[in-house]
């Protein structure tokens, strides 16, 4: 097991989107690390992507849940994603059905769905 605590998020490769998503989970979770799974536009890529694509992404959760001990998978979208260009209401719909399927994944983690506005301030979404 590695030292120090995690928690894991799926999030946009757009390095905007980086920090606000870490500085978030380490404060609300009071973590060590945040470890980071990204994709351009990863909620429409986790429903939308192969299934080769989905099971890269699940495989780095995975070592995350069981090599760092993360409890958490945080899946996020954010405000002008280049990846996943559409308004915030169809984004926090599909950052819900993204948390519906990483459940289906059967990790004992509490999964969490984030926007990130245009003011790049985090907002958890339920």
């Amino acid at each position: 097991m590695a030292q120090g605590t995690f928690v894991t998020a799926i999030n946009c490769m757009d390095g905007r989107v980086q920090e606000p998503v870490i500085n978030w989970m380490k404060e609300k979770y009071q973590v060590d690390y945040v470890d980071m799974v990204t994709e351009a536009g990863p909620n429409k890529y986790l429903l939308d992507g192969t299934e080769e694509q989905v099971e890269s992404m699940k495989k780095k959760v995975e070592i995350s849940f069981h090599k760092h001990g993360s409890k958490v998978v945080a899946i996020a979208g954010h405000h002008d994603c280049a990846g996943n260009p559409i308004d915030k209401e169809e984004k926090i719909a599909q950052i819900n059905q993204a948390k519906k399927k990483i459940q289906t994944w059967g990790l004992e983690v509490e999964i969490i769905g984030l926007y990130v506005n245009e003011n790049w301030e985090v907002e958890q979404v339920d």
